[in-house]
């Protein structure tokens, strides 16, 4: 018997109606290749789990995705243009899925991964981003107000390269001056480069 979430069953029917003959269907093979598969919702959107997470199904205003947690691991075997993983992230129509042999053949093998206790490769660490390299020339200004010297050393370096890439990006000298000076009175202040819209 099918462990089921009344969630999800209320999560297909508030869902737009292209949407749901995608999300029943992709329920319906869960369950169906994978018996011991239950129910949840994470994220605002149904999740499958079964030793862990399956796949997950969010549907958005003109799209569904069907969203396998390792499909890194999943889908290693197949050539490049053979990945599956692109066309399954936009779904408009149930026409879209692959078969249900070949799409309860891809529940099954996430499953086994999830019984072996296949861990999914870990996120590349972000490259650290080197430290800002100031201009002689805005140096040279920094230098004559104190308070934007001050100001300027205690900001974090990504508030540094928002100042400096925004100076030199400058495509004209009468800019660069305008930008260097208006810095300036924006770094007196403590001000980071975008403090309109976010804090720094």
């Amino acid at each position: 018997m099918p462990q089921k979430d009344p969630r999800v069953d209320a999560y297909i029917a508030r869902a737009g109606e292209f949407a749901r003959p995608i999300l029943t269907r992709i329920r319906e093979l869960v369950h169906a290749a994978c018996p011991a598969a239950t129910e949840t919702i994470k994220w605002s959107s149904p999740f499958f789990e079964h030793h862990g997470i399956l796949l997950a199904t969010p549907a958005f205003k003109r799209h569904c995705a069907l969203i396998f947690w390792k499909s890194k691991l999943l889908f290693s075997d197949l050539p490049v243009k053979e990945n599956p993983t692109k066309g399954l992230r936009r779904l408009f129509s149930v026409a879209e899925l692959p078969s249900d042999k070949i799409l309860a053949g891809y529940i099954r093998k996430a499953a086994k991964l999830n019984e072996a206790g296949v861990k999914a490769p870990a996120r590349a660490k972000a490259k650290t981003k080197q430290p800002a390299v100031v201009p002689d020339y805005f140096l040279a200004a920094l230098r004559k107000n104190q308070p934007a010297l001050a100001a300027f050393e205690k900001f974090s370096p990504s508030c540094k390269r928002e100042y400096v890439e925004w100076i030199v990006d400058a495509k004209h000298a009468e800019t660069r001056a305008r930008r260097l000076k208006t810095a300036l009175e924006w770094i007196a202040q403590g001000r980071a480069r975008n403090w309109k819209y976010e804090k720094c």
